[in-house]
């Protein structure tokens, strides 16, 4: 949820079609990663998370059971207590001025929601991502420790933990709270928690297992930009100049998913294969459609492999 997505993120902000996805889209939380493509030889882009957060446990609604009388039922609304319904209230207008990076708003509503109920683990997982993105990492970790500390198979709370320790490169933390998220049974976002996971082990510099896990991600969720966007770019690194230009035909080749950084790769593709009229093509089109970006200018000065 820090930025992988959209407005203002930690660590981060994405322009262009790719700034639309998220990466920490999770159920019951305000979701995200959202990086820069890199200009030379940098770790993969990442995208932001952006929903409001809310009462979810990683598994959905199927996920959890209350026993009613003899035998056990599916949690619903009228389930809710008074308490935790004002809680999450609180935590789902919290959320939405998260995702408009009004941190200090965000975290008051956070406050006032744990005011509430001490022990809401939506809310203490949202603390995490306000924190993380206001630079208090140590407030940030503690938030997200609280939360797995009263419920360890909280999925989000699994998911924006590992993104937290990636972006801080504690890299073999950070895969073990990706992989515990994976294996919360009937989990609804697996897809993305690969994503993140996948751009995770590019920037520890294991590229083939990036590729692994982008690929089962791409699998999962054929249709998300921004798995496409990092797979290619790891394919890129690992010397699949083909396959990787391939994926990003998929974006380019969709208006509305174009954007400078997918262009830019695409360059830096076709160079190194030596297709110098694909390279020109190319560039016209950055130079069209985004003459004022940073990869434009790039284009123009001719790095590229800085």
């Amino acid at each position: 949820m820090f930025t992988l997505l959209h407005r203002v993120a930690w660590g981060a902000g994405q322009a262009g079609a790719l700034v639309a996805l998220a990466l920490w889209g999770l159920t019951g939380c305000v979701s995200g990663p959202a990086l820069p493509v890199p200009m030379g030889e940098a770790s993969p882009t990442t995208l932001t998370p952006v929903r409001p957060a809310g009462t979810g446990t990683g598994t959905g609604a199927a996920g959890s059971t209350v026993n009613t009388g003899n035998r056990r039922d599916l949690v619903t609304s009228s389930d809710e207590s008074d308490t935790a319904r004002r809680a999450r209230i609180r935590t789902e207008l919290a959320g939405a001025y998260f995702s408009q990076g009004q941190f200090i708003t965000a975290l008051d509503e956070v406050k006032r929601a744990l005011s509430v109920d001490p022990d809401h683990v939506p809310a203490l997982n949202l603390r995490g991502l306000v924190y993380a993105n206001m630079g208090e990492f140590a407030l940030a970790e503690e938030s997200f420790r609280a939360a797995l500390g009263l419920r360890p198979a909280d999925a989000d709370t699994l998911h924006n933990y590992g993104w937290f320790l990636c972006q801080q490169r504690r890299f073999v933390p950070a895969r073990q709270q990706f992989e515990a998220a994976m294996a919360v049974p009937q989990y609804r976002e697996g897809a993305r928690t690969l994503l993140a996971a996948g751009i995770c082990e590019a920037r520890a510099g294991e590229l083939q297992a990036a590729q692994i896990i982008l690929q089962r991600s791409f699998d999962q969720e054929p249709g998300n930009p921004a798995t496409v966007f990092n797979l290619a770019d790891v394919l890129r690194r690992r010397g699949e100049l083909e396959r990787a230009f391939l994926y990003l035909q998929r974006l380019n080749q969709t208006p509305e998913l174009v954007s400078p950084e997918t262009l830019w790769l695409s360059i830096r593709i076709q160079h190194r294969r030596n297709l110098a009229a694909s390279v020109e093509e190319l560039g016209a089109l950055l130079r069209t459609r985004f003459p004022k970006s940073r990869e434009a200018a790039a284009y123009d000065q001719g790095q590229f492999d800085e």
